[in-house]
């Protein structure tokens, strides 16, 4: 399985790290993938799909297998709602919500749910 992330403030480049996965990264939204993926992405403004995530996922959601979401618990209901936003339109599960980068244990769930996949 192959890993997409995107990434503004460097959490979700955090929990890519912490995770070792190679992983692309998504820029400008116009990166292609050739294989399926799980993408990892980060909920902006008020539970907003990421412009470059909805972007790349324009050309390449058909191969979407699952995504994981960060977002901050401050946001109330609009907390990681970008994986929710994802998932329906895609017919995807989201695998895992997170705040921020966070915790060791959250490594180690997200890490039992990629051994899943």
């Amino acid at each position: 399985m192959k890993y997409v992330y995107a990434s503004r403030t460097g959490n979700v480049e955090s929990i890519v790290n912490a995770l070792g996965l190679d992983a692309t990264v998504i820029e400008s939204g116009s990166e292609t993938m050739d294989d399926d993926f799980i993408l990892f992405t980060y909920t902006d403004g008020f539970g907003d799909v990421p412009m470059e995530v909805e972007s790349f996922l324009m050309t390449n959601g058909t191969k979407l297998k699952g995504v994981i979401v960060s977002g901050d618990l401050g946001y109330g209901d609009a907390y990681c709602k970008a994986g929710d936003k994802i998932s329906e339109e895609y017919g995807v599960d989201c695998l895992y919500k997170v705040e921020n980068a966070g915790t060791e244990e959250d490594i180690a769930e997200i890490s039992k749910i990629l051994g899943n996949v």
